[in-house]
């Protein structure tokens, strides 16, 4: 809460707060701003690709524009719900989403593309069960820390008993198959389980587990595979399994320290694949150069911080549910960003993940500002209960 917010709800018994009090204003401010850059950077990377597909230079920045409405929509709908009722359909969002991953693996309710089925298809709507998936985890495994902490703190069936329901999720997830969507939804689990207290033993154990079990998921798969060895050394074979990461490279070499200019890249233009969506970041280095990816990199980071000073902030005022489900959308979108960017700058093996609220990705786009939607709630909350008690009131 505000300095000023505070201060007027001493001086003023009946003071009304307005929309915006209450709300974490810094938060706010880096969303929008990366919401914006977005959208700058989806019009420069996607109009030549839009063209030489048929389409208006403009098709892809319309679309991002669609999303970032419907989104923000939903999130004001949300904004108006406690978050104690938002924790009773921790079961019922799971349970949605276990079905939505199954139907897309049915013939007629989706269409593979690229190998993969990952859209579902309803009438002339489609969307991606994998980003509605993250957040109703984020949802269940809350609740469920809440109801059974001390059970998760003291005995390993309450650590495993949510791990089965997350790896039959996940199980789900590669049939599609959608490697990247496990990584991040395991990551978010077991930093969430640590974070309510889970002993540091049956932590190492289980993340070893986990880790053991991706990394032979991932080199089972020949294409996983040649994209592990590529990545190890991209300029063995530059136009083949490593066309992804060797033009990325060049994207962020040719942007030196201060880029080449917004709109001047090169490599958007046919060499990187998909420069809106999974290598918008490479492009960022292009054209706003190492000064410029360094900005977008601490802008993640004190929203990612920001996130969990509320999740800490609900943890000490005993908002317990509002605590974990802050921190599962900290990691959610800390991960993302760390696996896009150190996949853009050849830290990482190539992986489908796209930037969050930077990216051309419709769903995801969409269900991260309803997640950071869900984070603001939760501070606005833990301020209404200060000022109770500031003006003498029952919270």
């Amino acid at each position: 809460m505000t300095r000023s917010f505070r201060t007027q709800a001493t001086r003023d018994s009946s003071y009304v707060p307005t929309f915006l009090d209450g709300y974490d204003k810094w938060l706010i401010g880096c969303i929008l701003v990366l919401i914006s850059f977005g959208l700058v950077m989806v019009l420069s990377t996607s109009g030549s690709l839009a063209e030489s597909r048929g389409l208006s230079p403009f098709y892809y920045f319309w679309r991002q524009v669609v999303a970032i409405s419907i989104g923000c929509f939903v999130s004001l709908l949300l904004l108006k719900i406690d978050t104690r009722n938002i924790s009773r359909l921790g079961f019922a969002a799971i349970l949605f989403a276990m079905l939505c991953l199954v139907a897309v693996l049915i013939p007629g309710f989706s269409h593979e593309v690229n190998g993969s089925k990952r859209w579902l298809y309803v009438g002339t709507v489609s969307f991606q069960p994998s980003e509605l998936t993250k957040l109703a985890s984020i949802i269940y495994l809350s609740a469920y820390l809440v109801r059974h902490n001390l059970q998760v703190r003291s005995e390993f069936i309450g650590f495993i008993k949510p791990m089965l329901v997350l790896t039959l999720i996940a199980a789900l997830l590669l049939l599609e198959p959608d490697y990247g969507a496990c990584v991040v939804l395991f990551g978010t689990s077991i930093g969430m389980l640590f974070l309510a207290g889970v002993p540091i033993m049956k932590f190492c154990v289980g993340g070893a587990l986990v880790t053991s079990v991706l990394s032979f998921v991932a080199i089972r798969e020949q294409y996983r595979m040649e994209r592990i060895l590529s990545f190890l050394n991209p300029w063995e074979d530059e136009r083949g399994a490593s066309w992804q990461l060797t033009n990325a490279l060049i994207a962020m070499g040719r942007g030196d320290w201060f880029g080449v200019g917004l709109g001047n890249s090169v490599q958007k233009l046919g060499y990187l694949p998909e420069p809106h969506t999974d290598f918008v970041f490479a492009v960022i280095g292009e054209e706003f150069g190492a000064s410029g990816a360094v900005v977008i990199i601490l802008i993640f980071m004190f929203v990612v911080w920001r996130i969990f000073r509320i999740g800490a902030a609900a943890e000490r005022n005993g908002n317990i549910f509002g605590a974990y489900l802050t921190y599962g959308v900290g990691f959610v979108l800390g991960i993302q960003a760390l696996v896009n960017i150190a996949v853009n700058v050849g830290y990482l093996p190539t992986k489908g993940l796209p930037l969050p609220l930077l990216s051309y990705a419709s769903n995801n786009l969409v269900f991260t500002i309803i997640a950071l939607a869900l984070v603001l709630r939760v501070g606005r909350e833990i301020d209404y209960a200060d000022i109770s008690r500031l003006i003498g009131r029952a919270p």
